[in-house]
């Protein structure tokens, strides 16, 4: 039986571990796991850092809710990366985002990008399930303003829903190649990573990394990642 190539996703993947209930040991397995594979990172939450491990070290801030002020966001992040983090993932505050003071989204991504200048690579989780497509691209034109690298869709954690290849399509639209867009939230197969991949994703955070980088490739793009 022929290996599937892993080359093709492997380099894109924030390898996730993000419950509440992990330990140390099974951090410490996520890590082994991202290096066997060739994962870009591993992505876990600020309580398990530092972390010892040859791939890139990502963390989360003001997660899942991002109901958390400015300075407590801007404080974790700062935290994360004196201890290890190189990538921080920050959600906004949502709701402000639905009533379209994107103005406020954008002073709370400048508090932490504050905290954690460059080269730290900011990502800004918009939680794209819960917005309407004006909504997103609001975000989105935020995100860049404050200075972001990256805008991502979900935490993976919201109840209306994860990632999907019409959000990824929308946020490239909005930002370009100017920033990245990172796809997250409910992509459990390769036929899912591969579709917002097609739709402009350029990193994927992803907890199954291999179960889907060990599956065959699809014949063509699926529709929905979540």
């Amino acid at each position: 039986m022929t290996t599937p190539d892993r080359s093709p996703l492997a380099p894109m993947i924030d390898h996730t571990l993000l419950k509440p209930e992990a330990t140390r040991a099974d951090v410490e397995a996520l890590a082994r796991e991202a290096e066997e594979l060739g994962t870009w990172s591993i992505c876990v939450s600020p309580s398990m850092l530092p972390v010892e491990t040859t791939v890139t070290v990502a963390t989360v801030c003001g997660f899942p809710s991002g109901k958390h002020t400015s300075a407590i966001k801007a404080a974790e992040a700062a935290g994360a990366v004196a201890a290890g983090a190189e990538e921080v993932d920050m959600v906004i505050d949502v709701g402000r985002a639905r009533d379209g003071d994107y103005e406020a989204v954008r002073a709370d991504i400048a508090a932490v990008r504050a905290a954690a200048p460059a080269p730290v690579v900011l990502k800004v989780i918009i939680e794209s399930a819960a917005l309407s497509d004006e909504q997103i691209v609001g975000a989105c034109r935020a995100a860049e303003a404050a200075g972001a690298d990256f805008v991502k869709t979900s935490t993976g954690f919201h109840p209306a829903g994860g990632a999907s290849a019409h959000a990824v399509a929308l946020m490239r639209a909005t930002v370009g190649d100017r920033l990245g867009v990172k796809a997250s939230g409910g992509i459990r197969t390769r036929e899912a990573a591969e579709a917002m991949v097609a739709a402009g994703a350029s990193r994927l955070g992803l907890s199954s990394s291999r179960a889907i980088l060990d599956a065959a490739p699809s014949a063509g793009p699926g529709q929905d990642g979540y």
